[in-house]
């Protein structure tokens, strides 16, 4: 049993979708329980953030790099930083942009140092890249290629309801039961 929160912000709900995916995962794993949190609501629940035994966070790419308001939320634990109350949880990520690539490598580089500098454990994807010769993904996981976090990829045109495409969606929905499988087992050794 595991209690992972989800810490997100999102501008136009495709980020949404992805953090629902992932606590959907987190909640695959028998036992677990998933709280999403949006960054604009953590005032209320640093305290859950402060108990979790996992934290996985998600933004948006925008410009190659997270959002605004995620980076405000990041900034906003400088009043708890020198305590530590982030030590040796888990940490993960995802993000998702309007474009391809759209620099998402970037946002999941800004997650990972910051989780470094809360001392937390940074876990990345245990998935291989897709492979698809025609552009065409079947189903696959992780058809970004992405081994830091969950990337996905939403056309600006769509709505929520249709992207990010159902890859992404699984791709972070395992991201979040790894999360879980892995901090089960941290808190299994460490009683």
């Amino acid at each position: 049993m595991s209690n992972v929160v989800v810490v997100y912000h999102s501008g136009y709900g495709h980020t949404r979708v992805m953090a629902e995916a992932v606590a959907q995962g987190v909640q695959r794993h028998v036992g677990s329980t998933c709280r999403l949190i949006a960054v604009e609501d953590v005032d209320e629940h640093w305290a859950c953030l402060h108990h979790a035994d996992a934290i996985i966070f998600g933004a948006p790419t925008y410009m190659g790099s997270a959002s605004a308001a995620f980076k405000a939320f990041m900034e906003a634990t400088a009043a708890f930083y020198l305590a530590q109350p982030w030590r040796d949880k888990l940490a993960a990520g995802f993000t998702n942009s309007g474009c391809l690539c759209g620099d998402k490598l970037n946002t999941l580089l800004q997650m990972a140092v910051f989780a470094a500098q809360h001392s937390m454990i940074w876990v990345g994807l245990d998935l291989l890249p897709a492979r698809s010769a025609t552009g065409e993904f079947d189903g696959q996981m992780n058809r970004l290629g992405s081994s830091l976090g969950a990337m996905a990829q939403s056309n600006v045109e769509q709505s929520p309801d249709l992207a990010p495409p159902a890859e992404d969606r699984s791709t972070a929905a395992h991201l979040g039961e790894r999360v879980a499988r892995l901090a089960e087992r941290m808190r299994r050794t460490s009683d």
